[in-house]
């Protein structure tokens, strides 16, 4: 029996495609999974440097994405907005999103203040806190948006005090008429006494582990592909 190799030029030519495509996804994986390693790198950093000094003058978001900062200014209670679907400890509630205006301008940035206890009974009916008055300093981390949960339909206009799936920076610029800072600042610190907030923010799921394990995935199939095709290659010029 003489065993010998048999090329087949359309086998050859699937496998180069599909070793192509596994090489260049898994590539891809990684890649997402560098940047992700170089976001926990810079939220690590943010979290460790300073409070910087947030002011009137629109910021880089970029430059300031996972920063700490300090803004001093008060809050526009006028403006409240409540983010559904954002569970805390298996309990429903809302992350409360208010506009704060930035001391002796009329500049704002959105402050995500907390997590609030949603009503059992009433689910329209909105939580009891209470709002500093006057002129306050807070910290909190700088973020490029407010996070994002499935919405089922059309998202209704933005107005004071609706509960919402979403809210984005730009839209709720547009229907108040504030100036904002590209960026959403999530408090942190205690809530003070009858604020009645929560303030323990999840860490952002950056996923480093998934992008890696779909480049393994990727990977073994291009080496899958290879295998295949030369075994099967041998096996079908036995004689």
């Amino acid at each position: 029996m003489r065993i010998r190799f048999r090329f087949r030029p359309i086998a050859l030519l699937a496998t180069v495609l599909l070793v192509a495509l596994g090489v260049s996804l898994g590539q891809w994986q990684d890649r997402r999974a560098a940047q992700k390693v170089a976001q926990e790198a810079r939220l690590a950093a943010g979290n460790a440097a300073a409070p910087l000094p947030l002011g009137p003058q629109p910021v880089v978001p970029a430059d300031v994405e996972f920063r700490r900062v300090a803004v001093t200014g008060q809050f526009v209670p006028g403006w409240a907005l409540y983010l559904d679907n954002r569970p805390y400890q298996g309990r429903a509630g809302f992350y409360l999103l208010m506009p704060f205006r930035i001391a002796g301008s009329d500049m704002h940035v959105l402050v995500e203040r907390g997590w609030l206890p949603r009503d059992g009974a009433d689910r329209m009916r909105l939580p009891a806190y209470a709002t500093p008055a006057g002129s306050v300093t807070i910290q909190g981390v700088a973020r490029l948006n407010t996070g994002h949960v499935m919405q089922l339909g059309s998202a209704p206009p933005l107005r004071p005090d609706a509960i919402v799936q979403n809210a984005d920076i730009a839209e709720l610029a547009a229907a108040s008429g504030l100036r904002l800072q590209p960026v959403v600042l999530q408090q942190s610190g205690a809530a003070a006494p009858g604020e009645a907030l929560v303030r323990d923010w999840p860490a952002p799921a950056l996923g480093v582990d998934k992008h890696r394990g779909y480049a393994f995935q990727w990977y073994a199939l291009a080496l899958m592909a290879i295998l295949f095709f030369v075994f099967t290659g041998f096996r079908r010029g036995t004689n």
